[in-house]
């Protein structure tokens, strides 16, 4: 009787056990059950959200210290968070505890998205600074910008963050806008393919990049942001929305970013036709919309397109915004509430982050690494690659009589002046403040790698804005004492959230004129009259106008924001440790009125054939006194060594409209007595089409380390789809006929051009 009663006893514990077994099995709700498909835990955790709930989801709230989270989020959840004071330890300490917080504190745990400002590093207190934008555009080596961007991703990675606000598919055809420096320049197929290893690099993480700004963004009325962008429907296709449709298809970001601006009168962040008919629809864009910061509550403030808050925050949302940056979708449960709006687009919307959250992992591992973050954020890795990245950037645009490298045999004494001569300056979006200590500057950079060998004099000259004269003298004083002159020009930026002042680049910072800002011109004419031989170094965040610099200085190398090791990296090309590779990804114009300067032109938007252009002494017609050409092209860019081309030829020179690939191999030997990096270019011409096409298009390049001596075959490939057009019903056809395969080292320096024939 008692081994009965044990027995007994024993199958009742077990029965108990695993009935309680399958009651926590049973309760578990399956959007925490990270084997379930995400679709499945999206509807789930879908439909045991109330509407405040799910409203908070479409809305981003600020971080703060780890000892305020509490005070903050008050127990709820939000859709997306960003922190960008921080020092990164501190950052990853703060996300650490807060997506704790969010699993454990809030009704149904859900985590936040942690975003941030990635454009040149992470916008966080202490991180790699990596050149501009638009000095990664300048290299031509999309795998070395992918190979950047992992090691920013790594420490985006270990900080917390899951959302990186960048890159921007912006197209710089207006060279008065402030934002050229955030861009990769003027040619929509360069910005693609930087643009889609961007994005590879971060996502190699569980992190996703924000492309931005969808679109259009960067050709605004007068050059003043946020201003209309006039344009048709097939300017809009074949251009501003190339880049995006590339990026979408090729790396699949799971987010975008709207844009501030309209388009043609509409204003992007509130219209369904651009954010749903065209992204998803068409580009078949499948993650989140994020506001820009202020672009709903501007449907009212700025563009005049609705009369209340409430009517943008209905307007943005039904076109497709998902995330409000800002405050106006505070008002979504009222318009709920009172029926004057349907619940199913915040359903909708609520998927989509919902979806994006279950995609990049984070109800399962949402954590940063701060144990992880000294060894990883600004590593001598991560700094090795930035300097990389800046060696590859830096375009040398003249070089007479071979002045550069210097032979510093010669010179017992150089000249170092100019505003930018001793500044480190790494554009908007970077983490440092306006007079930034951070970094190497051109002067330290000399000093580095010259030492005691020769003595350096350094005088400013004026600044980078006013019209202060009253030091140019001491600028000139230096370099009559010194052997040679090395002049730094140019412009500054500051991130807009580290109080800039006198910035004359950068977001909100646009010029009327594209001459050089302050006495600058001053201060190089009076260093010319010294009869010293006078280097050029400009830099600055883009193009301006130079006419009298490229007919005066000996030498003049560009450098677009170059990063913390920008001084160093120009030191090295000056006295010949690095040659420089970079090319022009944005031409430089003769004057402001000489704009726009894009090389990829309409064949009529020219010299004509019937006039010919002037000059102050032979004025004429188209322009009375000047051409309209730039100073220097798209593509353009000297080397210490040289190369020469040959046995240009195509695999087969007659395709079908519906597919295939053109195929162009071409010799290219290194003439000279140094190893090189060449960027050999591809261009299409469509000779004879329905609708007006550029007179060429970059359609392929490849960047190529050859040795003295040596020789590399390079081969291109374009597919025929690349040929295509919007005709007049605004389909995309590749049209039968002739095209031109140009094969040069810029877009106006072509070496070889060959014909395919398109039969339908």
């Amino acid at each position: 009787m008692k081994r009965s009663s044990v027995l007994i006893s024993i199958l009742l514990l077990i029965t108990i056990k695993s009935f309680g077994a399958s009651c926590t099995a049973a309760d578990t709700p399956l959007y925490k059950n990270k084997k379930a498909a995400v679709n499945a835990r999206v509807e789930d955790l879908l439909a045991r959200m109330t509407l405040k709930e799910k409203i908070e989801q479409l809305q981003n709230r600020a971080s703060g210290r780890a000892d305020e989270i509490e005070n903050i989020f008050k127990g709820e959840s939000y859709g997306c968070t960003h922190e960008m004071n921080m020092k990164a330890a501190d950052c990853a300490d703060m996300y650490q505890k807060l997506q704790t917080y969010m699993l454990t504190k809030t009704r149904l745990g859900i985590p936040i998205l942690t975003a941030a400002e990635g454009i040149e590093g992470i916008l966080q207190n202490g991180c790699t600074l990596f050149p501009q934008e638009l000095a990664q555009g300048s290299t031509f080596n999309p795998a070395l910008i992918r190979k950047m961007t992992e090691a920013a991703g790594a420490e985006a990675d270990v900080i917390g963050i899951h959302q990186i606000l960048s890159p921007v598919l912006d197209i710089a055809r207006e060279l008065r806008w402030g934002r050229v420096e955030e861009t990769y320049g003027e040619d929509p197929y360069l910005i693609a393919q930087m643009g889609v290893a961007f994005v590879n690099g971060y996502q190699k993480y569980n992190i996703t990049c924000t492309p931005k700004h969808f679109m259009a963004h960067g050709s605004p009325s007068g050059g003043l942001n946020c201003a209309n962008v006039s344009g048709g429907e097939r300017e809009l296709r074949s251009l501003y929305m190339y880049p995006f449709k590339r990026v979408i298809a090729e790396a699949n970001p799971l987010a975008v970013m709207s844009c501030y601006s309209s388009y043609d009168g509409i204003a992007l962040s509130g219209s369904h036709y651009y954010m749903t008919d065209i992204l998803r629809n068409e580009l078949g864009f499948k993650g989140y919309v994020y506001s820009d910061w202020g672009s709903v509550d501007r449907l009212l403030t700025f563009h005049h397109a609705v009369s209340t808050q409430e009517d943008a925050a209905k307007m943005a949302l039904i076109a497709g915004i998902d995330l409000d940056i800002d405050d106006a979708y505070q008002h979504l449960q009222k318009l709920v509430e009172s029926g004057k709006l349907d619940l199913k687009y915040i359903d909708l919307a609520v998927r989509r982050v919902l979806t994006v959250k279950f995609t990049l992992g984070l109800f399962d591992a949402p954590y940063s690494n701060p144990a992880r973050v000294d060894k990883v954020v600004h590593s001598a890795a991560n700094v090795a690659i930035s300097k990389e990245v800046a060696d590859e950037s830096a375009v040398l645009v003249k070089n007479s009589n071979n002045i550069l490298p210097l032979n510093l045999s010669k010179y017992k004494s150089i000249a170092v002046v100019g505003p930018n001569s001793n500044q480190t300056i790494f554009g908007d979006y970077s983490w440092t403040q306006r007079d930034p200590k951070e970094g190497i500057t051109l002067l330290q950079g000399l000093k580095e790698v010259i030492g005691n060998k020769i003595t350096i004099n350094n005088a400013e000259g004026c600044d980078w804005w006013s019209q202060d004269k009253t030091h140019i003298a001491e600028a000139v004083k230096a370099v009559e004492a010194s052997d040679i002159a090395i002049v730094a020009i140019g412009t500054r930026s500051t991130f807009l959230g580290r109080s800039p002042k006198y910035s004359t680049s950068g977001e909100g910072f646009d010029l009327s004129s594209l001459e050089l800002p302050g006495v600058q011109m001053d201060l190089l004419k009076a260093i010319k009259a010294t009869g010293k031989p006078m280097i050029v170094v400009f830099i600055a965040g883009k193009p301006l106008a130079m006419p009298w610099v490229k007919d005066n200085a000996d030498a003049v190398l560009v450098q677009w924001y170059g990063g913390e090791k920008q001084g160093r990296t120009i030191a090295d090309i000056l006295t010949g440790a690095v040659n420089p590779s970079g090319r022009l990804n944005v031409s430089f114009p003769r004057s402001t009125g000489n704009t726009p300067c894009f090389y990829n032109h309409y064949v009529t938007d020219r010299e004509e054939p019937f006039d010919q252009p002037g000059t102050p002494e032979d004025p004429k017609m188209h322009y009375i006194f000047d051409k309209p050409e730039p100073v220097w092209n798209f593509g353009y860019g000297l080397s210490y060594t040289s190369f020469k081309y040959s046995n240009c030829t195509l695999a087969d020179s007659v395709f079908s409209a519906k597919g295939g690939t053109i195929k162009v191999s071409v010799d290219v030997e290194n003439t000279g007595t140094r190893d090189g990096k060449e960027v050999v270019q591809l261009y299409i011409h469509d000779k004879f089409s329905s609708v007006a096409t550029p007179v060429k298009q970059l359609k392929a390049f490849s960047k190529v380390l050859i040795k003295a001596g040596k020789r590399a075959t390079v081969t291109l490939e374009v597919p025929v789809s690349e040929l295509g057009l919007y005709n007049d019903k605004m389909q995309y056809v590749v049209e039968p006929g002739e095209f031109e395969v140009q094969v040069g080292k810029a877009a106006d320096d072509i070496m070889f051009t060959k014909t395919v024939i398109i039969k339908e």
